[in-house]
């Protein structure tokens, strides 16, 4: 079920109103109404899904009372053996179904000829997986940590997990800010549920019509990439950099804007990552759920910035490397945190990693030319790394890029469709960076302040609205398949 859909409207609606008018007085009746309507939201893709994610919630909810068992006797042993076993079965069910058929074939390519014969398995990737899964691991994490006591409410873990809004796409949450929101009966927040009603709007905008459109001349050249100019490859390059922003950034903002028609707060995502002035201030912004967890889980641990600058980087490339596996199976992705690593490290071995923690523009309505240069020259490599990101294969990227910098790089650009499209493609870009430099300090492009007149605020939404109608059709998510 697509956010972007007919059915997902019905079901948004329908929800709304029996979780407020008739599931609204007991905490746990309403959790088990949570749990029931994510489960149904999952299942519309296959309902074989449910058995997994059943399994994973089970499982990290014993995890949690067996942890928290051996914990109130001081017996660290017992405990992390009980996270560690949670752990290791939560990521042997995330490499069966993700990573498995890719590593097998690997290796059948470098020592059975190529013969994978009787050692591949027909299965289904469940959408989300890596999502919930790692929200299901921080669970078991906080608990052993002691930030977290562990809950016997098996409702409202079951709901924790499987919360809707955030279930197949994130952000992914930590059980210290979600799991406590299933504790208390919350009450209808008007300004709250407004405010939802605003951020799912943007959301829709920039999903709609600034990646959908984006997406259809992406496809067109990543497609047929080895028979176009270099200047048109460029093109397609940048559209499916603000492709990918567009597609995840919005389906945050939906996820984040529905979770507050429900009285949740989820964490925020994205903070205008393309007015980055470096790339360590762009995985600041950008992904930030992501991001933080293999800091708390996958740094911290290994030491963090606290150990030698040699170790430093190291634990540098090990979180970069995690995170593009993380994304999917395949070399491409490795290469691409591979290359933002690379991209780091001279910024931690010069201590300038920290050296932007304001906002771009702080108490100014326009970029300094220093500022203004550290943005395009950061894009650039951003949307080097994507070309990476994007194409099938290694070989597929580096003809890709070397298209780019071939001799048809000032070409006239040919091959991605009618020119009018991009014209008006790159007008809604245009469009969604004004509105984000403007409200750049705020949570989202419809955050109330942007215009203090009522009727100039009403007039945007419906043009924003009235807008959506010109879209390319109901495209799927990019960050499903992850």
């Amino acid at each position: 079920m697509l956010f972007n859909s007919i059915e997902f409207a019905i079901f948004l609606v329908l929800t709304f109103l029996l979780y407020w008018f008739l599931f609204n007085r007991k905490r746990r009746v309403r959790n088990l109404f949570i749990i029931i309507v994510s489960y149904i939201f999952y299942g519309w893709w296959d309902w074989r899904f449910l058995l997994l994610i059943a399994f994973t919630s089970l499982c990290s909810y014993v995890s949690g009372l067996i942890i928290g068992h051996y914990r109130d006797k001081d017996n660290r042993k017992g405990a992390r053996w009980a996270c560690g076993l949670n752990i290791g079965v939560n990521l042997a069910i995330l490499c069966l179904f993700k990573y498995y058929n890719f590593f097998v074939t690997e290796f059948a390519a470098r020592f059975l000829d190529g013969d994978t014969s009787g050692i591949l398995i027909k299965l289904i990737l469940p959408v989300g997986i890596s999502f919930y899964t790692f929200q299901a691991l921080s669970y078991s994490i906080d608990v052993y940590r002691r930030k977290l006591a562990p809950t016997r409410d098996m409702t409202a873990f079951f709901a924790y997990i499987a919360f809707f809004p955030q279930l197949v796409a994130g952000p992914i949450e930590r059980a210290t800010n979600l799991l406590p929101q299933f504790y208390t009966i919350r009450k209808f927040d008007y300004e709250g549920a407004v405010e939802g009603m605003r951020r799912i709007l943007w959301g829709l905008f920039k999903k709609i019509i600034v990646a959908d459109s984006c997406a259809v001349m992406v496809n067109r050249i990543f497609a047929d990439y080895e028979s176009l100019p270099g200047s048109t490859l460029a093109i397609g390059a940048v559209l499916f950099a603000f492709q990918i922003y567009g597609d995840f950034s919005g389906y945050s903002d939906i996820a984040i804007g529905t979770a507050r028609l429900f009285g949740f707060s989820l964490m925020q995502n994205f903070k205008v990552p393309y007015f980055s002035r470096d790339i360590a201030e762009f995985w600041r912004r950008w992904h930030i759920s992501l991001n933080t967890w293999f800091v708390d889980y996958v740094y911290i641990p290994l030491g963090g910035s606290r150990v030698a600058k040699h170790k430093v980087i190291r634990n540098t490339f090990t979180i970069f490397l995690l995170s593009g596996l993380w994304h999917g199976a395949n070399w491409t992705f490795l290469a691409w945190g591979g290359y933002h690593a690379g991209l780091f490290v001279p910024l931690i071995a010069t201590k300038r990693n920290r050296r932007y923690t304001d906002t771009v523009a702080e108490g100014r309505r326009f970029p300094t030319f220093r500022e203004v240069r550290g943005m395009a020259i950061t894009f650039c490599l951003v949307v080097i790394g994507w070309i990476f990101f994007r194409s099938e294969t290694i070989t597929d990227a580096w003809r890709y890029l070397t298209g780019i910098f071939s001799h048809t790089l000032f070409d006239k650009p040919v091959g991605y469709g009618r020119e009018h499209d991009l014209w008006v493609t790159l007008a809604w870009i245009v469009v969604m960076l004004c509105v984000e430099w403007i409200q750049r300090k705020r949570d989202h492009g419809l955050a109330i302040g942007m215009v203090r007149q009522r009727w100039l605020r009403w007039l945007i939404y419906y043009a924003v609205i009235i807008s959506l109608f010109f879209g390319e059709g109901v495209e799927t998510f990019i960050y499903f398949q992850f």
